[in-house]
């Protein structure tokens, strides 16, 4: 099964791609998001290593049990063939209801068929106020009017 867009990426389908696992992600719909990545995909999320679809969607339902009101900008910093890189801000808070800003990159390793095969994530936390929370839009996909990160000066 073809996910597109496919490598080799231009900077139109790199973005596009991009955009998409966004789209995904803010979905918070654990088994949607795993179907982006192959049967054996392999993940580095901080210190945590993952091999396979089905760990990547426990990992992704403990991860939004615990990150509540995620909200996700992602935005390419940079391609070549079958790779993207990516920078990422994202907002949640915890059940005591303290915010954080969590700021990453990842790098990411596409099959010929537009799966992700390997994910390389490195993020950091910071408490925020919730007066200092910067995505305010409703729950699921960032609108197309709201500023992106470098827009944000993130």
């Amino acid at each position: 099964m073809d996910r597109p867009p496919l490598p080799p990426f231009t900077a139109e389908t790199a973005a596009r791609k991009a955009r998409r696992a966004e789209d995904a992600w803010n979905s918070r719909d654990p088994a949607k998001v795993a179907l982006a990545y192959t049967e054996d995909s392999v993940w580095r999320n901080r210190s945590e290593f993952l091999t396979g679809r089905k760990a990547i969607e426990e990992f992704l339902t403990r991860k939004w049990a615990n990150e509540l009101d995620y909200r996700l900008v992602k935005e390419v910093w940079a391609f070549h063939e079958n790779r993207i890189a990516v920078r990422f801000a994202y907002e949640w808070h915890d059940a005591s209801c303290q915010w954080y800003r969590a700021y990453g990159n990842e790098n990411w390793e596409f099959d010929a068929h537009g799966l992700m095969r390997r994910r390389i994530a490195s993020i950091n936390d910071l408490p925020i106020t919730e007066s200092d929370r910067k995505f305010h839009w409703p729950l699921g996909r960032r609108p197309d009017d709201h500023p992106g990160l470098s827009a944000l000066g993130l």
